[in-house]
């Protein structure tokens, strides 16, 4: 049986190191897990609630002062089958147009967490 959770949740970046950040608001992280340039946060209860991706402008292909303002936003995070499966949904505005971000992220996990999935939205 898959857990489920929707929850509030809080979007961020760091200009100066190209970092962006997604996390589930009043849920505590307590393990990470690395691939890539991607860092995954699992709380005590093994739900995916909070990610960060490194040289986002690069890994988005977008300039950095794009990401500084991301007025629409969700983040969605499941495990499946020892897979990992994060979907962002976002807008940003470039040269004046808004475009719409929809990247999947899919790891094989190593480590043996059970099946659920979380949606986290602005607060």
């Amino acid at each position: 049986m898959m857990k489920e959770i929707n929850t509030k949740g809080e979007m961020d970046y760091d200009y100066k190191n190209d970092i962006l950040f997604f996390k589930a608001k009043n849920r505590e992280y307590s393990k990470s897990i690395e691939f890539d340039n991607i860092v995954i946060d699992v709380d005590k209860e093994n739900f995916i609630v909070g990610m960060q991706v490194f040289e986002a402008s690069k890994f988005f292909r977008l300039p950095k002062v794009t990401l500084r303002n991301v007025p629409t936003w969700q983040f969605q995070a499941g495990v499946r089958n020892n897979m990992i499966e994060v979907r962002l949904f976002f807008h940003v505005i470039y040269r004046n147009k808004i475009m719409r971000m929809n990247p999947i992220i899919m790891k094989e996990l190593t480590s043996n967490l059970p099946a659920s999935q979380m949606v986290a939205v602005p607060v």
